[in-house]
């Protein structure tokens, strides 16, 4: 069968498909194909994505008070230099 021929072919199989149903089949096909994770890959990996957000917010934190000390500190620092 000659590569103009199985195009031929494909193009009208694919027009006597109706768009509804088929959009469900192919749906349902694509589901089974899907790899989907295990319990304890979610568990892992939402302890680890847990951990990381509360350490990048407890480090932001402590970033925060050291620069607001060092603010505190130079303020302080010019008010008994301006005095």
């Amino acid at each position: 069968m000659a590569t103009s021929q199985k195009i031929a072919s494909m193009a009208v199989a694919k027009k006597k498909k109706e768009p509804g149903a088929s959009f469900f089949k192919e749906l349902k096909e694509e589901m089974k194909r899907v790899s989907w994770t295990t319990k304890q890959e979610l568990y892992t990996c939402t302890k680890i994505v847990v951990t990381a957000i509360f350490s990048l917010g407890l480090g932001i934190y402590v970033i925060d008070l050291l620069i607001r000390l060092i603010l505190n500190a130079l303020g302080s620092l010019a008010r008994l230099l301006g005095s």
